[in-house]
């Protein structure tokens, strides 16, 4: 931890400087114009400031810094190499800039200097007309906040959960959007919920669908215990529907209980609703998986269960067969004196006992349900 914080010290007063570049992501290309910048705009008052061509973020942190106001740059899976220069022109700590160009980053909430970095997981559902033991059910990404006193910087990560919307209906709602970058961090996190929330309706229709399926008469042909593939992928995709939602509620409750400097008092209230919602979130998330865990069980049961009642058709008919397999296993003996060997009504006698005791087996193993 040590050993961290002076790394930390060390390259402090490095980011304060423009022309100080972060030796690990150095380009010798203008990193300003990356493609990989979806929208850039300044704001002020609650309104976009509207320009002849979409700024790159170099122009519009230089007008924020000489008009007021805050920018907002959105990114798409950017590289080192075009994270590079915004990195720098904004003064984005290493660390947080080394997980938001490789992803695959823990929910979690973060505070350099005078920046938050926010990582939110998305969750998409994933449509298919049935489920079976290999349907993917939900589909995740990644959305990163940088949050600044006059700047907001969005990267995201995966073919779901664009920000394009999001930016239209706040720029529709400039009373809120006047308060600033916070607005814009709780926006993304009420957005990033509202999925879950979603999601969660979809996923609880699967796992009705899977329970109905269980617990009700199979089809001629189709054994008891075939849905646990069904099951088993279910639950494997609330797993990942966990992951995203759980570690998410404590960095919710930290911006709408502790006060920053980065998020508006009025913001902060708007964030105990978010917690809120995500608290339900994670309770049915959490009620999923020990749902699925108790269907599993049962449908193992059930199979459990098919398994003995053929095992006892078969103890029973072997039952059967062994009568008439023994009375003829005694009179294939090659002994001279032996009963009945010259009656004439011997051979009927003994296959009428064979018919009669076989029949009475039957009646019993019936009775008691063997059969």
């Amino acid at each position: 931890m040590s050993m961290i914080r002076d790394l930390r010290a060390a390259v402090r007063p490095s980011l304060r400087k423009n022309n100080a570049p972060y030796s690990a992501y150095d380009t010798t290309r203008d990193p300003s114009a990356s493609s990989a910048v979806v929208d850039c705009a300044v704001y002020r008052d609650g309104r976009r400031l509207a320009t002849p061509s979409t700024p790159t973020p170099h122009e519009a942190m230089l007008q924020v810094r000489e008009e007021g106001g805050f920018a907002w740059i959105g990114l798409h899976e950017p590289t080192e190499a075009e994270f590079a220069g915004i990195a720098r022109e904004f003064g984005l700590h290493p660390l947080a800039v080394e997980d938001a160009v490789h992803a695959h980053q823990r929910p979690k909430l973060e505070r350099y200097d005078d920046t938050l970095f926010t990582v939110f997981k998305t969750i998409h559902y994933v449509e298919h007309a049935e489920l079976t033991a290999t349907s993917e059910v939900v589909e995740t990404g990644e959305v990163m906040c940088f949050t600044g006193r006059d700047f907001v910087i969005t990267v995201r990560h995966g073919g779901q959960g664009s920000l394009r919307a999001l930016r239209h209906r706040l720029q529709d709602d400039p009373e809120l959007l006047a308060k600033g970058p916070s607005a814009v961090l709780h926006a993304i996190a009420d957005h990033v919920v509202d999925g879950y929330i979603a999601v969660a309706e979809s996923v609880q229709d699967d796992i009705d669908e899977v329970e109905i399926d269980v617990f009700s008469t199979p089809a001629k042909g189709s054994p008891r215990g075939s849905d646990a593939g069904r099951i088993y992928q279910l639950k494997r995709e609330v797993l990942e529907f966990k992951r995203a939602v759980s570690p998410l509620l404590r960095p919710m409750q930290l911006l709408s209980e502790r006060p920053m400097r980065l998020i508006d008092p009025d913001i902060q209230k708007y964030f105990r609703d978010v917690a809120d919602h995500l608290a339900r979130v994670q309770e049915e998330v959490l009620g999923f998986d020990e749902l699925l865990n108790s269907i599993l069980q049962a449908n193992l049961a059930q199979a459990t269960v098919t398994q003995n009642e053929d095992m006892r058709k078969i103890t029973s008919w072997a039952a059967i067969i062994a009568v008439p397999t023994m009375i003829c296993g005694v009179y294939g003996m090659n002994f001279d004196h032996m009963p009945e060997l010259q009656w004439k009504y011997g051979y009927p006698l003994v296959l009428g006992v064979i018919g009669v005791v076989c029949f009475s087996i039957h009646r019993i193993l019936k009775r008691n349900g063997w059969l």
